[in-house]
């Protein structure tokens, strides 16, 4: 019916489909793993069920909130409505300060506590992640 030429064409292109559809899925599930979602204070808050999975929660660090003792610091994240208490053991980039924005990565240990890993304050002072701005309600 078909010629050799057309039946190596059709399995060369379904090899190539194959190939591009589990490359795709590859990639997908591997960014998957990576992803960290960005949520609010309030956002926590409001949650039906704590997960888990690494989180980044933002906002403004409350002003004669952070305690800096031996080897941890402790300060509260605030959106202006809801607040959440931080811990980080590590040290802190120098932007870090009463007053500014912050985006604190880790793990939630309850809808009051955060356990950060990472402290992301790299930004000049007058910078503030569209994701934060847009949590406080900021243009």
């Amino acid at each position: 019916m078909y010629g050799r030429k057309v039946k190596l064409r059709f399995l060369f292109i379904i090899i190539i489909l194959i190939t591009l559809i589990l490359t795709t899925f590859l990639i997908l599930k591997s960014l998957e793993e990576n992803v960290v979602y960005f949520q609010s204070p309030s956002e926590i808050k409001s949650l039906i069920e704590i997960d888990k999975s690494k989180i980044r929660v933002g906002g403004m660090v409350k002003k004669n909130s952070i305690s800096i003792s031996s080897n941890e610091v402790n300060f509260i994240i605030t959106d202006f409505k809801n607040e959440i208490n931080v811990t980080y053991s590590g040290a802190v980039p120098n932007l870090f300060a009463e007053g500014k924005g912050v985006v604190a990565e880790g793990f939630l240990k309850d809808r009051n506590f955060f356990s950060a890993t990472k402290i992301l304050a790299k930004h000049d002072e007058n910078y503030m992640p569209p994701e934060v701005k847009e949590a406080l309600g900021e243009k």
